[in-house]
């Protein structure tokens, strides 16, 4: 129900209770009816479908079949390595699932241990969990809201929904009914909301909601809801192993169906499938993959981003559109003394403001002085401008207050001077104007100078001071108008430069923020967010616009304001289906559906709320937006480098099938064994792949647009760059055989096998960048490249001359002029690919 918009007596006569509150029969009669007071705990689910889960990726049959393969071709040990690969995927995929149920648990610290409240006409303390709908609730400055309540009476009430709603100040609470339903959240001043903070004050309320029925329970059933997708990289991985499945068949059917029809004996034909089929897949996909991302987890950590979930490394590359929560994520969530207009008394402002605000106590732990942040802010502004608070409290000490209330709408602190009683005050600037005495033209600038810094979206004060007969309110007449303040939650620091990167690199960003309307198109304007062409939208307006109408707008907006949770994940929903891949920036408990919801969801780590960080797949350890930018870069490098390993591998292997599958069509001996393709799958192909993994990025990386989210891995112009080196290899190969047809089948076989090995290691430095390798700088970037090169040519070396394993394989000795003849045949297509990156129109 709409229980902002019903007076008091109406919410205390639908729960027929009353000031006295309820009875402790009466109580626990709606406890049985309403359950306790406690947000629910996730679902649960077993382990074991977990563990089932983690076995119906394409990828996983295809370590499967690998493993399979080499366990029938004799090759235990090869077997037992995939086997070890697939159960490290496994683990990582099972605990991942399992940190991600954390996300509804970590709704549970929202839930308040103790409340005081009124049972039979008793103030009483009880336990949280035991307050039903109809409880009388009093709260006090610094405690928690232990439920959802329409408020009964208030005395200077103020709390902190930043977490729940995205207000960036606190919120002053009454008691009067309000008369539109479509009120936002952020507005209901009549209401307080479980979890939140009471900053300042007093109140009574009447409970209306508890548990999973308070909104902060609300937002705990729409992140429940949420069913996490694959991410962009997962998706292009699964489409890729799924075609070479289909290409490992069509493989082995060919070689068949080709042997029976040339009336090949039974077991050469199984003997050719099996190395086709071997040849086929790459059995390092997977592993690589899996450490490319663990690489990009650890250089993420570096650069301050924790990465929670695998695939997310590479998923903030592909990102489209960055959505962002305003407060304490695009600002600094401190409240800032930004303006300051006092025409020749800014002296007595800073004097003024220190006196007329008051700090709470640093408690145990505190780094910091607790209290109202606008006090706080007017603290540190006269602290800046050398006016200590304590010194002029020694030389004027305080004789009365009276505190600020949303009815007076102002507050004063009474203070002896020089023998007489001075007021100084600070409140609303039209009502602190009433109460001084200012001509038409002083009031007319101040006004003017009030709405000019509204519209700036900062929150004025006016400041005043006076001698006055006695310490009250009805005294506090007759003052001398001081200036006016403007506070702001102002931008953090880089986040300009931040947005501005980003736009480079054809990422929009996109402001969803609980705030004001005018707060955000300030923030907006300051951090060039808004330009020009582009609009902002509020949340009255969000719900007037139809599906279709929204998918049309929303590419030519860049900030929404007063928006809730059910809001922020319809935009996502939306720009998905625009085909963006959204990330998404929060640290509240408000922000956590739509992180679930986004491609990627990115929260603070020191502000933000575990709710948000359960929620989220990378985590900011310094809670800094340009890290975002730094991540963006990162997730782009990485897949960068798995397109890399990708190419590398699958040249490799298009060259391995068609070696064997032109030497059978042509009637040619088999240039290849079974063993042999496993060993340099495993050899060629692992070390070299995986030193690609650890390549930098270019320099220009941040200067492209971003990738086509519906661009599969293997685009045309990749599988036609694929095939057109993998052919460059398979003639370099066959070319190398043939030479020694004649001869000694073993020995030619050697000569194949090395030539292949060697063309493959060479072609590394083809794979490595599209800028020529030959420039030294580019050569000796990475240094894991130069390494796998060595070690791979070391254990080829290992393989031909060191028995018993040459015998395994199947290998010879080669003289010095086979070995001359074997790296001159594999150098060619290196040098061809070379060649191709110097000329201009290489593309």
């Amino acid at each position: 129900m709409s229980w902002h918009t019903k007076s008091v007596d109406d919410v205390l006569r639908h729960f027929a209770t009353g000031l006295d509150g309820l009875d402790e029969d009466e109580a626990r009669r709606r406890l049985e009816r309403y359950g306790p007071n406690a947000l629910a705990p996730p679902k649960p689910i077993s382990a074991l479908r977990i563990l089932r889960d983690q076995f119906t990726s394409v990828v996983v049959y295809l370590l499967l079949a690998a493993a399979a393969i080499s366990f029938i071709l004799g090759d235990r040990i090869e077997s037992v390595a995939i086997a070890a690969v697939l159960a490290i995927n496994t683990a990582i995929g099972f605990s991942t699932e399992f940190r991600a149920r954390r996300a509804m648990e970590a709704l549970l610290q929202f839930d308040v241990s103790k409340a005081t409240l009124i049972r039979s006409g008793r103030l009483r303390t009880a336990e949280a969990a035991a307050i039903v709908p109809g409880d009388i609730i009093r709260l006090d400055i610094g405690r928690r809201v232990p439920a959802d309540a329409r408020l009964i009476e208030t005395t200077d009430c103020q709390t902190d929904e930043a977490a729940l709603t995205g207000e960036s100040f606190p919120v002053s609470k009454r008691a009067d009914e309000l008369h539109d339903e479509g009120t936002p959240l952020a507005e209901r001043a009549n209401m307080v909301y479980k979890g939140t903070t009471v900053t300042a004050g007093t109140a009574l309320g009447v409970v209306t909601e508890t548990g999973g029925a308070t909104e902060i329970g609300r937002i705990g059933i729409l992140v429940g809801e949420i069913e996490e997708k694959p991410t962009p990289l997962e998706r292009r991985l699964d489409e890729l192993g799924r075609r070479l499945v289909w290409l490992a068949l069509g493989v082995a059917a060919l070689v068949a169906a080709l042997g029976a029809w040339q009336g090949a004996p039974l077991g050469l034909v199984v003997k050719m499938g099996i190395a086709l089929a071997v040849a086929a897949v790459p059995e390092a996909l997977p592993v690589v993959a899996t450490i490319a991302l663990a690489v990009g987890v650890h250089r993420m950590a570096r650069r301050r981003a924790l990465v929670r979930r695998l695939p997310a490394v590479e998923a903030l590359g592909s990102a489209t559109v960055v959505c962002t929560d305003k407060t304490r994520t695009l600002t600094s969530g401190l409240m800032t003394l930004v303006r300051l207009w006092s025409p020749g008394h800014d002296a007595t402002a800073l004097e003024v403001g220190a006196l007329a605000s008051r700090p709470q106590p640093r408690g145990e732990g505190d780094s910091a002085p607790q209290g109202d942040p606008v006090d706080l802010a007017l603290l540190a502004a006269a602290e800046k401008g050398g006016v200590n608070r304590a010194a002029l409290l020694a030389q004027r000490p305080q004789q009365g207050m009276v505190p600020f209330s949303s009815v007076r709408k102002f507050m004063a602190s009474f203070h002896r001077e020089n023998g007489a009683l001075v007021a100084y005050v600070k409140g609303a600037p039209r009502t602190i104007l009433e109460m001084s005495e200012v001509d038409d033209r002083q009031r007319r600038q101040a006004l003017e100078m009030n709405d000019a810094m509204a519209r700036e979206g900062l929150r004025v004060l006016a400041l005043a001071s006076g001698t006055v007969a006695e310490a009250s309110e009805a005294a506090v007449q007759r003052l001398t108008f001081i200036g006016l303040v403007g506070f702001a939650d102002p931008p953090a620091e880089g986040v300009k430069e931040a947005i501005e990167r980003l736009r480079a690199a054809g990422l929009r960003t996109v402001m969803l923020t609980g705030d004001q309307r005018a707060t955000a198109s300030a923030i907006g304007r300051q951090l060039h967010l808004l330009t020009e062409g582009e609009a902002i939208i509020d949340g009255r307006e969000l719900d007037s616009l139809s599906d279709s109408e929204l998918n049309t707008r929303i590419a030519h907006v860049a900030a929404f304001s007063r928006i809730t949770p059910e809001h922020k994940m319809r935009l996502v929903q939306a720009l998905q289906a625009r085909g963006d891949i959204v990330a998404m920036l929060g640290d509240g408990v408000n922000d956590a559906p739509a992180l679930r919801k986004a491609d990627i969801g990115v929260a603070m780590g020191i502000r933000g709320t575990d709710v948000a960080k359960e929620a989220a797949a990378i985590v900011l350890q310094d809670d800094r937006f340009d890290t975002v930018t730094a991540a963006v870069e990162e997730g782009r490098v990485i897949f960068d480098n798995i397109r890399k390993f990708v190419f590398y591998l699958f040249s490799c292997n298009v060259a391995e099938v068609l070696v064997l599958l032109c030497a059978a069509l042509a009637g040619l001996p088999m240039p290849l064994l079974p063993l042999q393709i496993l060993w340099l799958n495993m050899v060629t192909d692992t070390f070299p792949a995986l030193a690609l993994a650890m390549e930098p990025g270019d320099s220009d990386i941040m200067a492209r647009p971003p990738r086509d989210p519906a661009e599969a891995l293997l685009s045309r112009r990749f599988l036609m760059s694929v095939l057109f080196y993998g052919a460059l290899i398979t003639g370099a190969t066959l070319g190398a055989f043939l030479l020694h047809t004649g001869g000694p089948e073993r020995r030619a076989q050697t000569i194949a096998f090395m030539t292949l090995a060697f063309a493959q290691l060479f072609h590394l430095g083809t794979a490595r960048s599209d800028r020529s390798v030959l420039h030294l700088k580019r050569a000796l970037a990475n240094p894991y490249a130069l390494g796998a090169l060595a070690l791979s040519i070391a254990l080829q070396l290992v393989a031909a001359y060191v028995d018993p394993l040459s015998r395994v394989l199947g290998l010879t000795p080669l003289s010095a002029r086979d070995w001359m003849l074997v790296v001159g045949c594999a150098a060619i297509p290196a040098i061809v690919g070379q060649v191709i990156k110097l000329l201009p129109n290489r593309r």
